[in-house]
């Protein structure tokens, strides 16, 4: 029984230690949660970025937790490249030297008419959305050279496809995230690294719930499916891209919109 015991330890230990590492940024609340939930759920350990709030990473780590993974919240302003650069640092070593999967998925919206808008709203949407992942991507390539191998998946939108009156910022900075990706995924795809895009529609979260039901009849009815997707359904096209599934998909974007960018 005493021999029993030790082989399951054993057992246990190597999958602990066979377990590839996923680097979220934005993990703490809505769509990143769903994203970090996900991956945990399919074997993985996380490390997350989150920009404010302590106890909504805390709830990260503990449903991560439940689901089986080792989750760690590293709190860090995606805008900033230095703060990018401690991050990817600090997650090499919380993982032993590795990152098998990056998701960007960081980003804030300041919508206002263009006449209305000012240089700071427009700059701080483009600085986090699209320098952030600008600054991600490029720490996290060179570790992923080094492997010749990785996954990685840009948040853009379908706001980044379409384009949407009142955002002028955030439009232009997820059609970069898009640029960036089909580009990105040319330079690495030789290394084995694939790069691709998920763009998501009207997705429940915290900004869609106060959003007063007579505007969000309108905006659903302009959906072809009829409704709202769940951040789980990004978390579900998130996973397909991350996983050995997609090994010869690369600078792909993958809406999850219920047709709205038809």
């Amino acid at each position: 029984m005493e021999n029993e015991n030790k082989e399951n330890l054993k057992t246990e230990n190597k999958k602990t230690e066979n377990k590839k590492t996923a680097l979220v940024t934005g993990g703490s609340r809505g769509i990143g949660r769903a994203i970090c939930m996900k991956l945990a759920e399919s074997g993985m350990n996380i490390v997350f970025s989150y920009h404010a709030s302590q106890d909504e990473a805390d709830t990260t780590i503990q449903e991560c937790e439940k689901l089986g993974a080792k989750a760690t919240g590293i709190k860090a302003d995606v805008s900033d490249p230095m703060q990018c650069k401690n991050l990817v640092e600090k997650a090499l070593k919380i993982s032993d030297g590795t990152i098998d999967v990056l998701v960007n998925n960081a980003g804030i919206t300041k919508d206002d008419l263009i006449i209305k808008m000012t240089d700071d709203e427009y700059e701080k949407v483009i600085n986090t959305n699209l320098n952030g992942t600008f600054y991600m991507l490029r720490e996290v390539a060179k570790i992923m050279l080094r492997k010749r191998k990785g996954r990685i998946i840009n948040i853009s939108s379908v706001v980044g496809v379409m384009g949407n009156a009142g955002q002028v910022n955030y439009a232009a900075s997820k059609a970069g995230v898009i640029g960036m990706t089909k580009s990105l995924a040319r330079e690495l795809a030789s290394r084995k690294i694939t790069v691709n895009a998920v763009a998501p529609g009207m997705i429940e979260t915290s900004m869609t719930a106060n959003i007063p039901e007579k505007l969000k009849s309108s905006m659903i009815e302009a959906i072809p499916m009829r409704s709202i997707g769940s951040g789980e359904d990004v978390a579900n096209a998130v996973l397909f891209l991350a996983s050995e599934e997609a090994s010869y998909i690369t600078g792909q974007v993958l809406c999850v919109d219920g047709g709205m960018a038809i």
